[in-house]
């Protein structure tokens, strides 16, 4: 199975429609951050003189696991250690030299060195690196061991990650003062809140329900319940989602075993599916119509089972925009679009 124990990079995907192709927290199209220059006060009475500017560093921030880290300096070599944490390093106007084996997007992040998996990094090549900035993801804060080679670097280290919708503003205004550049993350937030509000508005009424749902390696299915990232999506979006009147249940935080039994009795209007591992393993959006018992559900009726793309699953952030967009497509019965949110480039 791919990555099934990391459930909450999962659910972005199992929302995001089946259609998605653009990113959103992390285009490449990256306009120049703004700058801060010191201002010029100019007097008949002398020469010009150039106004003090504050220092940015020292800067101290409270974390998404809630850890208050000093930044000394601005950090110019940075490794990220999700795909989530690379995105949020490029919507704040970053760069990383080095990047877990799934973070491939933006473009730019590819030539990065690959230095393991998000759940096993390779600490000599990480250590080899010389970063001046570690940026990990916190929901790896449930693997201990992990999360103690990481601190046991002495690397300064920022733990951004995201399980809710606020995660992923609060992680965009986490980076955003990590590396000075509030201004590009304060961009990439708009556009996230935008998104989310004309999706809402956009379903307003419509009285629609749906399910977002995975599966293990035996092919059990669960339900994202609104704790979930998923879960909380549809909340936003003013879909409702029966799978959260029942209990947790299962290896997933915020998710519920489904039995056939319930999803026929809630019988959704949609149900959004994510396959968690590769090809050729058959797609749930498949399989889950051939099952005889769901014939006449009104999601498979209508053709309302809709497969999200692996690509998106370990990068839950800035690209919720899609998301947002996507579900408003399905439910709508229109193309989707994406747009990409321009993001500072730090190197312009």
């Amino acid at each position: 199975m791919r990555n099934l124990g990391r459930i909450p990079l999962i659910v972005v995907a199992i929302l995001a429609g089946g259609v998605l192709a653009a990113a959103c927290g992390s285009s490449s199209n990256t306009p120049a951050p703004s700058a801060s220059p010191s201002a010029v006060n100019t007097s008949a009475a002398g020469p010009a003189t150039a106004a003090a500017t504050p220092a940015a560093y020292p800067v101290t921030v409270t974390d998404l696991l809630g850890r208050s880290v000093t930044i000394k300096a601005k950090p110019m070599t940075i490794v990220a250690l999700s795909p989530t944490a690379v995105e949020f390093v490029y919507a704040a106007g970053g760069t990383v030299v080095g990047r877990t084996d799934t973070a491939t997007y933006p473009a730019a992040a590819a030539q990065a060195a690959n230095i393991g998996s998000a759940y096993q990094p390779n600490m000599e090549k990480i250590l080899a690196l010389k970063p001046d900035l570690i940026v990990a993801d916190s929901i790896l804060d449930a693997q201990p061991q992990l999360k103690s080679a990481i601190d046991g670097t002495g690397i300064t280290t920022i733990y951004a990650g995201v399980d809710s919708y606020q995660k992923v503003l609060d992680g965009l205004t986490l980076m955003g003062k990590v590396l000075d550049n509030s201004a590009a993350t304060d961009k990439v937030a708009a556009a996230v809140t935008k998104a989310r509000d004309d999706a809402r508005a956009a379903l307003a009424g419509k009285h629609i329900s749906a399910l977002a749902i995975t599966a293990d390696q035996n092919q059990v299915l669960y339900g994202a319940k609104a704790n979930s990232y998923a879960g909380d999506i549809l909340t936003q979006l003013g879909i409702s989602n029966p799978a959260s009147s029942l209990p947790d249940a299962g290896p997933f935080p915020g998710y519920t075993t489904l039995a056939q039994e319930k999803i026929i009795q809630f019988n959704p209007d949609f149900i959004f599916t994510v396959t968690p591992a590769p090809p050729p393993v058959p797609r749930l959006s498949t399989t889950i119509p051939q099952i005889p018992a769901f014939a006449s559900l009104k999601a498979v009726k209508d053709h309302h089972v809709i497969e999200a793309p692996v690509e998106l699953i370990e990068a839950p952030g800035p690209r919720i925009i899609d998301a947002f967009r996507a579900i408003t497509a399905a439910v709508l019965g229109q193309p989707t679009s994406t747009t990409a949110v321009a993001t500072a480039s730090a190197g312009n």
